[in-house]
């Protein structure tokens, strides 16, 4: 299926980057949040990362000056911010990246079922929950997908292709074809908890977390020795802070009610989340991010 318009639900963490994604490859999107000021802050990363993105570019004399100017305008003008799901009749395909609680997700599939149209699909950002679970609140399940970025969107490379109970092989051929239009590498996997990436990479950043709080470990030097073995490009405390200690701690607890205690939940990250510190996003989580 050829996809002429997207759409994105959710201009957090992730949602500027995914709408910027679509539209760095010429295909319009609408990005939508309930609240005017996170659409706001989705086109304003959509901005930062497509300067950055041309900058590079000019930097290496690949385009002029005047060239970067001229593509950043044109990029922009590809997302469409709102509040209400207007511009939805005429998407494609849909990306939900909102917060990773099922029953949100399950109103928002319901809604997207009523406002796109029935041709569309319909895909996830999620990066554990059931994609089954989240068709069966449309009726259209056949057509729901996982698609899943990483962080930060703009530069990862990989998405996951995930494929529920009910997803067809067409709907699971478009998406993948999708992802390589957006100069992305897909990997396709079958719906299991915590998929591919976070179950590899939680199973080893638990015991992390665990080890450090055991022996009583300062975080920040637990990162640095990380960082500096080069196993990882940065630590796994840093990177839960942007990605969002709210998000990581559903992804441990889920993947721990999963498989067992050989995940780990740090017991740290919930009480910061619990304090309401929940990373980059709020200026404070394992680590300060003023300015």
């Amino acid at each position: 299926m050829e996809v002429f318009k997207a759409a994105v639900v959710g201009a957090g963490t992730m949602g500027g980057e995914i709408a910027q994604t679509f539209a760095a490859a010429e295909i319009p999107v609408v990005l939508k949040d309930v609240d005017q000021k996170l659409v706001d802050k989705g086109l304003e990363k959509a901005r930062q990362v497509t300067e950055g993105q041309l900058g590079r570019l000019v930097e290496k004399e690949k385009i002029s000056q005047e060239d970067s100017e001229r593509q950043l305008e044109q990029t922009l003008d590809r997302i469409h911010g709102t509040t209400e799901y207007d511009g939805f009749g005429e998407a494609d395909f849909v990306v939900e990246a909102v917060p990773g609680r099922m029953e949100i997700k399950q109103s928002v599939f319901a809604e997207l079922d009523a406002v796109t149209p029935g041709h569309a699909i319909l895909s996830s950002n999620t990066s554990s929950l059931s994609i089954t679970e989240m068709g069966e609140a449309t009726s259209r399940p056949h057509k729901v997908v996982g698609f899943h970025f990483f962080y930060p969107a703009s530069m990862m490379r990989l998405i996951e292709v995930v494929e529920g109970e009910h997803t067809s092989p067409e709907t699971v051929q478009s998406a993948a074809n999708l992802a390589q239009r957006i100069r992305k590498t897909a990997i396709r996997c079958g719906e299991v908890p915590g998929f591919v990436v976070n179950r590899i990479l939680n199973s080893s950043a638990s015991e992390i977390w665990r080890v450090t709080e055991e022996e009583e470990l300062d975080v920040e030097q637990v990162d640095k020795l990380v960082q500096e073995s080069k196993a990882a490009p940065m630590g796994p405390f840093f990177l839960a802070d942007l990605l969002g200690l709210d998000t990581v701690l559903h992804v441990a607890e889920h993947l721990r009610e999963s498989y067992g205690e050989r995940f780990y939940v740090s017991g740290r990250m919930k009480e910061l989340v619990d304090a309401g510190n929940l990373g980059q996003k709020t200026g404070k989580g394992f680590y300060e991010h003023g300015g």
